[in-house]
């Protein structure tokens, strides 16, 4: 089942960013509560006219963070630029020597052919998709390291990059995703870090069937799902938990479902099963398509659902770090509201 929609807009690229760090806010007095990871190298990921994973996505976001967020969020909101590619190492964690290869050659070819290619009916690369997903997976471990970091006053981050990641499998590209960054930022934590438990919870409209390919066999991963079903990629259709320690939950919700399945969804099943496992520390995949002005799918949530379920994680992780990372949400206007709402929980929480 195809993943694209024939409605989606492209507008002109915004500028390529240097390496910097840019402060939302002139004053500095005590630390940001949320460091936002970024890169206009990002926006260059181009998959072709009418494909809704489109680079408006991100400029439109970089117009928002630089402009209304900045004024109404301030000093609690830092710009975070940083020049960082992802390295081999850090994917081969949790992808395979095959995919890498495959993708770095697909890089190429597009790159020497100055083309897209298809790698499947929904998934292409570009002469910059290169660039643009391995330094998204970068910005990942970055804020992985950030908030982590011994000292670290910020101990929340959002990744706000493109491609999104939460369907590339440990073998696959798929749905529009190349390397699956979130994952790449859990694994570095462990591996990296010493984290002995993590959570990866996912509210995107479509079930994260990368992030639970790459929990399953991991007792200390815990992995939680809400979605709708059926609906792409037409797995984790069962009400459920699995994997090797039952620590993958699956909360399917049928179309049509809105606010009051998915804050029952969450309150009443997941974030007590994540309270139950006590992760040392959160990663969300977080996707907007399940707005109800999303074309992709048909559930009817609003940007207040996205602030609610954001500051009942944020709650529920305690102190917890927590990173997040831009995985769909296709309809601009709907998708600036709910990643502005999903901020200001992370901040206020």
């Amino acid at each position: 089942m195809a993943l694209l929609s024939v409605l989606a807009r492209t507008l002109p690229r915004a500028p390529r960013a240097g390496a910097r760090l840019v402060r939302l806010s002139s004053t500095e007095r005590a630390p940001p509560k949320l460091a936002l990871y970024t890169s206009a190298l990002c926006v260059e990921h181009d998959a072709g006219m009418g494909h809704p994973e489109s680079p408006e996505r991100l400029t439109s976001l970089l117009a928002l963070a630089r402009g209304e967020w900045a004024t109404k969020f301030g000093e609690e909101l830092e710009l975070r630029e940083p020049n960082v590619d992802v390295t081999d190492e850090q994917l081969l964690r949790v992808h395979t020597e095959r995919h890498v290869s495959r993708m770095r050659a697909a890089f190429a070819t597009a790159g020497s052919k100055q083309a897209t290619l298809s790698l499947d009916a929904d998934t292409r690369v570009c002469p910059s998709s290169g660039a643009a997903s391995l330094r998204a997976s970068g910005l990942t471990v970055a804020a992985v390291d950030a908030v982590l970091a011994d000292g670290a006053r910020t101990k929340r981050a959002f990744v706000m990059a493109r491609p999104p990641g939460h369907h590339a499998e440990p073998d696959t590209a798929m749905g529009f995703c190349l390397f699956n960054s979130i994952m790449v930022g859990v694994a570095h934590a462990q591996a990296a870090h010493g984290l002995r438990k993590v959570a990866l919870l996912d509210f995107d409209v479509h079930h994260g069937n990368g992030g639970q390919a790459m929990c399953t066999e991991h007792a200390d991963r815990f992995f939680a799902s809400s979605h709708q079903s059926p609906c792409y990629p037409g797995s984790g259709n069962r009400l459920g938990t699995s994997g090797v320690a039952g620590q993958v939950l699956n909360v399917p919700l049928k179309p049509g479902a809105g606010s009051e399945q998915f804050r029952t969804a969450w309150a009443d099943t997941i974030l007590p099963a994540m309270a139950a496992f006590a992760p040392e520390m959160v990663f969300v995949s977080a996707g907007f398509d399940a707005h109800e002005f999303d074309p992709l799918a048909s559930l009817f949530l609003h940007e207040d659902d996205y602030e609610w379920v954001t500051k009942k994680i944020a709650e529920t992780a305690g102190g917890a770090p927590i990173v997040s990372y831009l995985e769909g949400g296709y309809e601009i206007g709907a998708l600036g509201r709910s990643v502005r709402a999903h901020v200001k929980g992370m901040i206020e929480a």
